[in-house]
């Protein structure tokens, strides 16, 4: 199913502590850490830890598994971040390692690529991202929180 190239994708890369990462969610499966263009605050990217080009390549189980995390995060976004809706985009131009986008929206307008922001200050979504890892362990998922490296 992945690609089997000799180079790793930047998400691999995170996943692996080689590159600092601010992770809200880590399982068997997949992870969950901040990107670093947000289109909200609380914007994170669900990402396969098998490199799967894209979310049409992926065997069903997996797809499966990314959006039911991609849900938990969403309804903790919502409540962490008073927010009536969490949005949620897959469409993989960035990186070609399958990926989530899952962000708290106040409203349709933030998902738009113009809401893309690339000067978020990293205090700023390192914030963001305890809210939604308190979020998370008060829904009863504290396994699934790193611990903050």
């Amino acid at each position: 199913m992945g690609h089997t190239g000799v180079m790793a994708t930047i998400f691999t890369s995170i996943m692996n502590g080689d590159i600092p990462g601010s992770f809200v969610w880590a399982d068997d499966v997949c992870t969950a850490f901040a990107t670093i263009e947000p289109h909200t605050a609380g914007h994170v990217l669900v990402v396969s830890r098998e490199e799967v080009d894209s979310f049409t390549d992926a065997d069903d189980a997996l797809l499966a598994h990314l959006i039911s995390v991609a849900k938990i995060i969403g309804n903790v976004q919502k409540t962490v971040f008073d927010a009536p809706r969490a949005g949620l985009a897959i469409e993989g131009f960035g990186v070609p390692h399958l990926h989530l986008h899952v962000m708290p929206l106040q409203d349709g307008k933030e998902l738009d690529h113009s809401s893309l922001r690339s000067d978020v200050p990293m205090e700023e979504i390192n914030a963001a991202m305890e809210k939604i890892r308190g979020g998370l362990r008060e829904a009863g998922y504290a396994n699934k929180v790193p611990a903050v490296r």
